[in-house]
């Protein structure tokens, strides 16, 4: 098979690549590992910054998200057992959408194959050639049958464990890499939502956040321990560590309802330098991590798409190639700058093993100010909903 551009990756990077990309008059075959049922069914993040969503609307995909998400002008910060809400509108005049990420994929997914475009769902042995070359490949098994695509770029949108970044030659990269002492065990309950808007709580037991998915499903996350036995937890636990932790002072408790999942998720912080090698592009999870504290994972990797694809519709369109050689600079100015907020946001609300009353004290001194001061309160909205991409 011959295209101008092959993605590695069916998650939202890949998909919103390949679908702008066709909107500038540029082919691209996107493959990927897992089914098409998976993609779409996978239970990811569900907060979208502004500029995430204005995207999704240019590009003519937003009609089911402008229906059915849930529009957010602020989010509570819940300490001491009181709350204190941050507001995104009048600080900023912006909001954040609350859509979970398999929905953007199905409408990704719906998108690409009614405009033509070609997906490979459950391949295997993918592989990365010459990409340091003119002329890179792409090799992968398409049930069975050996396949290769020639193509003038490779971008690299599969994920932190997926082949791209790897087959980088190891010198050529720098890692910068910090891991938590602490995950989050996250549920989906069939309860509708205790509060309008997300409720980030600092507590004595333990980070907590309150949110949702839609008017019916309610999504909540209990820091707990990064080897923690599921088994260990029935929902009678659940329920009653989350009311421990989110009841307020004034007797404010959640809505609960039958638990429909329950997972672990682990907590990092990661960055590759650089983004790009040759003619092969990271963008995504496959080049940065950031702890989920501030919801920046899905924009983070939407945010490296909107400039790789003006870089490469650049480079078809008029031969210019200076975007594309800036493309990692351009990407990790912003990156650098989410991961300090998601930092932050993670230092800010969560207990850390062996931390003392001097740190709990500076803890609660740096919630108070955040809920106190207006020139504190904007600059945690502004980097909320979103930061300029460039």
């Amino acid at each position: 098979m011959r295209t101008q551009v092959g993605i590695v990756g069916a998650g939202p990077a890949g998909l919103v690549l390949s679908h702008l990309l066709h909107l500038q008059g540029v082919e691209s075959i996107v493959i990927e590992a897992r089914s098409r049922q998976h993609c779409e069914q996978r239970v990811r993040a569900g907060v979208l910054e502004q500029g995430t969503v204005d995207l999704l609307i240019e590009m003519g995909i937003g009609d089911r998200m402008r229906e059915e998400g849930l529009v957010h002008d602020g989010v509570e910060i819940r300490f001491n057992g009181r709350g204190h809400r941050i507001d995104f509108k009048e600080l900023t005049g912006r909001s954040i959408t609350i859509y979970a990420q398999q929905e953007v994929v199905k409408d990704l997914i719906a998108a690409r194959l009614k405009a033509g475009g070609q997906i490979f769902f459950e391949i295997a042995d993918v592989s990365v050639h010459d990409f340091d070359s003119a002329a890179p490949r792409i090799r992968f098994y398409d049930n069975g049958e050996p396949q290769e695509i020639s193509c003038d770029f490779i971008a690299g949108c599969d994920g932190f464990h997926g082949v791209c970044r790897p087959s980088i030659p190891a010198n050529s990269l720098t890692v910068y890499e910090r891991v938590f002492p602490f995950a989050w065990l996250g549920i989906l309950a069939a309860a509708p939502p205790s509060s309008e808007e997300l409720i980030y709580c600092y507590h004595e037991r333990g980070f907590c956040l309150h949110s949702m998915r839609t008017p019916e499903i309610t999504r909540l996350y209990l820091q707990c321990a990064p080897d923690e036995d599921l088994a260990q937890w029935p929902d009678e636990r659940i329920w009653e560590e989350l009311q421990r932790r989110l009841t307020t002072s004034g007797g404010e408790r959640l809505t609960e309802g039958p638990i429909l999942q329950k997972s672990i998720t682990g907590m990092r912080s990661f960055v590759v330098e650089p983004m790009q090698c040759g003619r092969l592009y990271l963008a995504g999870d496959a080049a940065h991590i950031v702890p989920p504290t501030g919801a920046k994972g899905l924009n983070l990797a939407v945010a490296d798409i909107r400039i790789l694809a003006g870089a490469l519709s650049e480079f078809y369109r008029i031969g210019n190639s200076h975007p594309l050689d800036r493309y990692s600079e351009t990407c990790l100015k912003r990156v650098w700058l989410v991961q300090r907020f998601a930092l932050w946001m993670t230092a800010m609300l969560h207990q850390f093993p062996g931390n003392d009353g001097f740190e709990e004290h500076r803890q609660l001194a740096d919630l108070d100010y955040l809920t106190s001061s207006r020139a504190a309160a904007q600059t945690f909205a502004e980097n909320y909903v979103g930061l300029p991409t460039t």
